[in-house]
């Protein structure tokens, strides 16, 4: 391709609301171009990429036995209204009326069109199990759009869903799509990582969500700095700390006066104490009634963990009058002793010896605190995991870092299938529910989210099987007939196996170095006067600063060398 017959706009700097590196670089390289708020057209240079994602996530789901389909974005709300997502989904479903009356939505993602397909079509245990995916757009109305094509409204997604007979089968497929789904990314290049997730609005068992380590991403992750275990902090475990021995006696208990201080900030600067000797009293009404969760100061409560703990189907903090009335106290004073409510308290509040928490009445704290001396409670994980917590698979420690969540695996088990009357008839003739999965990747979040770990100041650092071309041819000067000679003889070679741009713009070379850095193709190959008369040209790797000179005639064989070594 040459530059100058591309749409290939770049940009000296980025739009003002561009804001992280992945929309910035975007923007400035000429791939994304904004249309409304979480919607952009993709120009040719970001196409090219989208394809290259799509090549890999396709070879790999073939390979893996799925089969693709495509299904509508347009969806009509009885199959909604059938799972009960058409008013549980909320503001980000995007409803629409026809001509006639009829309600619509903007598909955010297909469990009600595939598990109605498969319900038409299969009936009996000999035709499963069975993987369908597609590769197509979806519409969320995120309330808050951002990021470029890391959180866009509309956006192409891969979504894969299988049917199967047997919890068996469908684990089996739930760990084939696993596999699948590390070669998918490993094949793109990039560094990242599966962790233990919540299955969220979709539902189901358990999942898995694959994330591209980078430090701009939205996620935490726990992962263990000894073994494999890894997790959103959402869902990670922590390895209880050992309960402290002895008689656990401590210092006399005592009530102090704390005037008008509530937050842990307020309280440890007012009694001179460490945030880790405060123990935190949150008060929730769930289902079953109200329950008291307490966590060290230094911590956070998990609710989705406490939730889980509870075994209970709502939870919600209790609002002010039932604390009072419940506690005696205004929110901020509440405190475990004397408490008449269940209690539920994490592991590293048995660690806590002289502690400080609310006495149940305003104004007021109790100091010298010490567990099972002076109040009983149910001890379970229930905080979110920091540096250096326990891993819960061996003698390990977790670390924190960020991540941009790419890949999702769910094992929905019966979810669709029941509420939507998906079933099978097995080897006996006996009609069943058919068990389900499901598999998703974000095609232009993996895009945004290579570029996320793969940048510097001067632009875009592609990985080999991502960047939209292979190489970049950069003439110097395109009005110096030898010159533009050995340039075309080099782009005519190459272009017969790679993917190859040669930069014909009458333009400075400044202006050309400063594009190619930007674009970030992986090889350069500048051909210039000077190097000419030597009979060399120069090949410079866009990942690291060494450039060669190599012989004209030596050119095409040392840069497809270079490209199969970076691959």
């Amino acid at each position: 391709m040459r530059f100058s017959r591309m749409l290939l706009p770049t940009l000296k700097e980025p739009p003002s609301d561009a804001e992280v590196v992945s929309q910035r670089l975007m923007m400035r390289a000429g791939m994304i171009r904004k249309v409304a708020a979480g919607i952009y057209n993709l120009l040719p240079l970001g196409l090219k990429t989208i394809r290259k994602v799509e090549a890999i996530v396709r070879d790999e789901m073939d390979l893996a036995g799925a089969q693709e389909v495509l299904m509508p974005m347009v969806v009509p709300s009885e199959l909604w209204k059938e799972s009960g997502r058409w008013d549980e989904y909320g503001k980000e479903l995007l409803r629409l009326v026809d001509r006639h009356g009829r309600e619509f939505c903007l598909g955010p993602t297909h469990e009600e069109v595939i598990t109605d397909l498969v319900r038409r079509e299969v009936r009996s245990y000999r035709e499963l199990p069975l993987n369908l995916y597609q590769i197509q757009t979806k519409f969320r109305d995120e309330i808050r759009p951002r990021f470029g094509l890391m959180r866009g409204r509309e956006f192409i997604m891969k979504d894969a869903y299988s049917f199967h007979a047997t919890d068996e089968s469908a684990e089996d497929e739930y760990r084939n799509m696993h596999a699948a789904y590390s070669r998918i990314f490993e094949r793109c290049g990039l560094d990242f990582k599966a962790v233990e997730a919540e299955t969220g609005a979709i539902g189901g068992r358990f999942s898995h969500e694959f994330h591209v380590l980078a430090d701009t991403g939205e996620d935490a992750i726990a992962s263990c700095r000894s073994c494999d275990y890894a997790a959103n902090v959402e869902r990670a475990e922590i390895r209880p700390g050992e309960a402290p021995g002895g008689s656990s006696e401590g210092k006399p208990l005592e009530r102090v006066n704390t005037p008008g201080k509530r937050s842990v900030e307020e309280v440890s600067a007012y009694l001179k104490v460490g945030p880790e000797r405060l123990i935190k009293t949150l008060i929730y009404e769930t289902d079953r009634g109200l329950i008291a969760a307490l966590v060290r100061g230094d911590r956070e409560i998990n609710e989705m963990k406490l939730k889980r703990a509870l075994e209970c189907a709502t939870l919600r903090l209790a609002d002010e009058a039932s604390v009072t009335a419940s506690t005696g106290a205004p929110v901020g004073f509440a405190g475990p002793v004397n408490l008449k409510l269940p209690v539920y308290a994490d592991f590293s509040v048995r660690e806590v010896r002289n502690g400080v928490t609310g006495a149940n009445e305003a104004d007021a704290h109790l100091i010298n605190v010490s567990p099972e001396r002076d109040f009983r409670a149910v001890y379970v994980d229930i905080r979110n995991a920091a540096d250096n917590d326990g891993c819960p698979r061996c003698n390990g420690v977790l670390e924190i870092k960020r991540g941009i969540e790419v890949g999702h695996i769910f094992k929905l088990g019966v979810k669709y299938s029941y509420s939507m009357g998906a079933s099978f008839l097995d080897e006996a003739g006996k009609e069943r529910p058919i068990i389900m999965g499901c598999y998703g990747i974000g095609i232009g979040r993996t895009a945004a989210a290579a570029i996320e770990q793969n940048h510097d100041a001067a632009g875009i650092i592609w990985p080999a099987p991502l960047a939209p071309f292979d190489c970049e041819i950069v003439p110097v000067n395109v009005n110096d007939a030898q010159t533009m000679r050995v340039s075309t003889e080099i782009y005519d070679a190459l272009g017969k196996d790679c993917d190859v741009l040669i930069d014909d713009r009458d333009e400075r070379a400044g202006v050309k170095f400063k594009d190619a850095d930007l674009i970030g193709i992986p090889l350069r190959i500048t051909v210039g006067e000077r190097n000419l008369k030597q009979g060399q040209v120069e090949l410079k790797e866009r990942k690291g600063a060494g450039v060669s000179l190599v012989k004209v005639e030596d050119a095409v064989e040392a840069a497809r060398g270079m490209l199969k070594r970076g691959a």
